[in-house]
């Protein structure tokens, strides 16, 4: 190479990501780029010119890692509640306390009640396999005149007291246009409303959950997760969600490039088909005028795995769903051609698909894709709670790859298998038989459901243990490259960026993760002490 005083060369451990050089001692970067990587003594002779930067000789450099499944505008509106989590819940300000008996929530709720200022009160984190069973008559107990709100952790759920039922103003007759609207054997509302029934209360509880000082306080919160864990990007699953104008102010006001991580968002198909006459034109128009737009679309097969509402083959054994079948939110047999309308106009889907029913449905519309697509085309699973073993066969012939939700091992590996029964529990986030099977694999946090400290979600899968101390399914154990890879280069290659970020290499941006130990390099039971020092992102250094 030719002399360049615009090169900076750093000496440093690097953890690529790159099968083809998994470690380096020497990084050059040349604006917002990684210029060339490998022996720091062999780049110094060749970048003659250079500024030789030891800074991070002492320390590991990671490739910028990536949360690739995450929702802003939620998680600022459920970071700025207050939270009666099921398991501790780490915030800006430490760590909030898991509740873990039902006695133990509603004495929280109630003292949150009595210390609260006048006016409604949403509070997050329920979850009823753990919690217990909570109704319109336990929030009465607590309060007849104020509305008090317990949403649910899946975050499709809410519980409502009389007063919070004439808050958002409705009635049993909701029931006769949603599925998602519980009413006792009298025929009368228990309390919960859920799945696409929140539709209906959303705009009341948006008064509260979306004004600009709940925003900000949750906003904070989510941030600071994100410097804590190191993340250098992540990405809207379900862009337009709660309203493209909403979001996009929320967007301007609380992130810049000032920030140490960048936004990238995929649109939710049915969010922009209540927008707009022509969805698929409405995203192609998007992409044109805002990059942060990816070529992608997020649809849903069946509903949501903490709730107990996925959809699964034969139903529920125990929890709140317990003899049902749980709920597609794209029935069976409209999905191949609302999938094929997207796959034709060039866009990568990921389709959020639970429960082993949900499984066969996305598998058999996958299958029924035209084969006439582009070579780099992919459709992505999204959580895929359970995948039987015929689901792991079927899905290696098919272009596909596996974003799991990083925690339902961690937080439900036990506690599920008494609503679905021990075997089907044991199809629980197979990752391993995923990896094994040349599937690629990533993990994100969903967050807010779980924080979005990418190191953390892979010792999950490294580890495979749970809250109450157990382990499920240690052969489903992923190895330490694999791990590592699934929050790198496989996260980048979920959202088509496998070509700009996840892994240090030359001409790709210049993002990294700062470390004080080499994961490859760590027990897998020590990861969680893996300090991050600091994030660079497009070549700026940020804490």
């Amino acid at each position: 190479m030719d002399a360049m005083s615009d090169v900076t060369l750093y000496r440093t451990t690097a953890v690529t990501s790159d099968p083809a050089q998994p470690v380096a001692t020497g990084v050059a970067l040349k604006g917002d780029s990684i210029a060339a990587v490998g022996d720091f003594e062999a780049l110094r002779d060749q970048l003659k010119g250079a500024e030789v930067d030891e800074s991070f000789a002492d320390v590991v450099m990671l490739p910028g890692l990536i949360d690739p499944h995450v929702h802003m505008t939620l998680g600022a509106m459920m970071y700025g509640a207050q939270i009666v989590p099921p398991w501790d819940v780490p915030v800006a300000d430490g760590t909030i306390e898991g509740l873990t008996t039902r006695t133990a929530l509603l004495s929280r709720i109630a003292q949150i009640e009595r210390s609260a200022d006048d006016g409604p009160l949403v509070l997050w984190g329920y979850h009823d396999l753990i919690q217990g069973n909570v109704r319109r008559a336990d929030l009465d107990a607590i309060s007849k005149t104020r509305p008090i709100m317990l949403w649910h952790w899946s975050g499709h759920d809410f519980y409502l007291n009389s007063a919070a039922i004439r808050f958002l103003e409705i009635d049993a007759s909701l029931h006769e246009t949603f599925e998602g609207v519980e009413l006792d054997a009298d025929g009368e509302l228990t309390g919960r409303i859920y799945e696409d029934a929140l539709l209906a209360v959303f705009p009341k509880l948006a008064t509260i959950l979306m004004s600009p000082d709940h925003i900000a306080r949750g906003w904070e919160r989510y941030e600071s997760l994100l410097r804590d864990a190191g993340v250098t990007t992540v990405a809207e699953m379900g862009y337009g969600i709660f309203g493209q104008a909403a979001e996009d102010a929320f967007l301007a006001q609380h992130h810049s490039d000032a920030d140490g991580y960048a936004v990238y968002l995929v649109p939710e198909h049915r969010a922009f088909a209540r927008a707009h006459e022509d969805p698929v034109a409405a995203m192609t128009a998007l992409r044109e005028t805002d990059p942060r737009v990816l070529p992608q679309v997020k649809l849903f097969s069946d509903a949501a795995f903490y709730s107990q509402t996925m959809a699964m083959s034969d139903p529920y054994v125990a929890g709140q769903s317990e003899g049902s079948t749980g709920l597609f939110v794209t029935e069976p047999d409209a999905l191949p051609d609302l999938m094929a309308r997207y796959w034709n106009a060039g866009l990568d889907i990921h389709v959020h698909s639970n429960g082993d029913a949900a499984q066969d449905s996305t598998i058999n519309a996958i299958a029924s894709l035209p084969p006439e697509a582009t070579e780099d085309q992919r459709v992505i699973l999204e959580h895929a709670a359970l995948l039987s073993p015929s689901h792991v066969r079927a899905l290696s012939d098919l272009p596909v790859g596996i974003s799991a939700a990083s925690h339902y091992v961690r937080y439900m590996g036990t506690t599920m298998s008494t609503a679905i029964g021990p075997e089907r529990a044991r199809w629980l986030s197979p990752m391993r038989s995923v990896a094994d099977a040349g599937i690629p694999m990533t993990l994100h946090s969903d967050a807010p459901l779980a924080p979005p400290y990418p190191l953390l979600a892979a010792q999950a899968h490294l580890l495979r243990d749970t809250v109450d101390g157990r382990v499920a399914n240690a052969d489903e154990r992923l190895t330490r490259e694999q791990a590592l890879r699934a929050v790198t280069l496989d996260a980048a290659w979920s959202l088509g960026l496998e070509d700009t970020i996840g892994s240090i290499e030359a001409g790709k941006r210049a993002d990294f993760t700062v470390v004080t130990m080499n994961p490859l390099e760590t027990a897998p039971e020590n990861w969680d002490e893996i300090e991050v020092l600091g994030r660079i992102r497009s070549g700026r250094a940020f804490e």
